[in-house]
């Protein structure tokens, strides 16, 4: 099995909806800024379910299991009949379709592979993120037809399909759903998934179990005006799960210097990004992609000094553990990487010398991380698994505590 492309999800589902025409339809709910078709596909409840939900997959370019994932479930809800709880479902089966055509790498063999086809936009052209951003005139069409759908169908819950390159599952929530961390954590254990106990993500939220982060009250907030936290009165659901997992992000033993170690990666961190930085400076956006790619690589580099500030600052936790150190020293690892990696492909576009020793340089970092975390494969079926268990489980916790 392999991650769907955004035309061969839309396939899929049409091909679902012509099957079931009484329970399944598919609608276009918007356009991209690149003029491609956003789908929606939904499976009506049997019985006039107590809420309607809205599961978002492709919300990032370069994490493509939500895709395999929403038809995995839609295919569950028609084959179990009440399986969804009488509930309407409703899946945006690819947000960012534009940004999907740009990252290619429909079955990774390595994190090199993953890394040579990699593409992620910045900020403000990520449907979920952009309201954070940018001022409401000025939203990316994803973004509009998103909030669009949001107020439409006042979802009792949101469920935003994410995926991390390597490291663990963990699910955020803008509120907490008692009973979840339960049922995940099963479903992580049975499927040799390790639990993220120390997500970078959501450092400073609280955690009712294992793996599971509820969203403060006083949030960042960017956090507060994402799509996430869009003006409905439901829950909001962010499920990650790893393409490779690392058991080493699981440990909750207190590091014996989070300080010192912070500042090792902060220091490494900065240097990475200056010689990717002096690599990037005067390259002109030639070639297919080639501005999307800069951008991205732009908008990546540009996070690297606030980044490497707050690790080096005074509010660094005298209390953090192995597990949460290990998830800053995979986050700062993948940061230069991207950049590198996104580079890389504009620098071969235009046979720029200095592509083979950028080359050299990707593919170092790539067995570097790999190797630091002892990186094993999930296979996308086992992700596919693990992330619809837990949505269906999100939402039977929540209609529970609303009975």
């Amino acid at each position: 099995m392999r991650y769907p492309t955004p035309h061969e999800l839309a396939l899929a589902g049409r091909a679902l909806a012509d099957e079931h025409p009484g329970r399944v339809r598919m609608r276009q709910a918007g356009v991209s800024r690149g003029g491609r078709p956003l789908w929606l596909l939904s499976v009506d409840g049997r019985c006039g379910g107590p809420g309607e939900v809205l599961v978002v997959a492709g919300a990032h370019a370069n994490e493509p299991v939500g895709g395999a994932t929403a038809l995995d479930l839609a295919r569950r809800l028609v084959r179990d009949g009440d399986g969804g709880g009488g509930a309407g479902w409703h899946f945006l089966l690819c947000a960012d379709p534009d940004g999907a055509e740009l990252h290619r790498a429909p079955l990774p063999r390595s994190l090199l592979d993953y890394h040579r086809g990699f593409y992620r936009p910045p900020g403000p052209e990520q449907p979920e993120w952009a309201p954070s951003l940018l001022p409401p005139d000025r939203l990316p069409p994803e973004t509009r037809t998103l909030t669009a759908l949001l107020d439409e169908l006042r979802p009792a819950l949101q469920v935003s399909l994410h995926g991390t390159d390597l490291g663990g599952s963990w699910v955020q929530l803008t509120r907490d759903v008692p009973g979840l961390a339960e049922p995940f954590g099963k479903s992580a254990a049975e499927l040799r998934i390790p639990v993220e106990t120390g997500a970078s993500d959501a450092a400073g939220w609280g955690s009712p179990g294992p793996g599971i982060f509820v969203m403060p009250r006083d949030g960042s907030e960017d956090t507060r005006r994402s799509t996430w936290c869009h003006r409905h009165h439901g829950t909001t659901a962010i499920v990650e799960v790893p393409m490779w997992a690392s058991d080493l992000v699981d440990d909750p033993a207190p590091h014996p210097d989070p300080r010192g170690a912070l500042r090792v990666l902060a220091e490494r961190l900065t240097g990475e990004a200056a010689r990717v930085a002096g690599l990037r400076e005067g390259i002109p956006g030639e070639g297919p992609g080639a501005a999307a790619l800069l951008r991205a690589v732009d908008w990546t580099l540009g996070l690297i000094p606030d980044v490497a500030a707050a690790w080096t600052g005074p509010g660094v936790p005298a209390g953090a553990t192995t597990a949460s150190l290990g998830s800053l020293d995979a986050f700062g690892r993948r940061l230069t990487l991207r950049a590198a990696a996104m580079l890389l492909r504009v620098l071969r576009c235009q046979a720029h010398p200095a592509a083979p020793g950028l080359d050299r340089l990707t593919t170092q970092w790539c067995e570097e991380f790999s190797a630091r975390f002892r990186a094993r494969w999930v296979p996308v079926a086992t992700q596919v698994e693990h992330q619809s268990r837990t949505v269906l489980a999100a939402y039977r916790c929540l209609q529970t505590g609303q009975a």
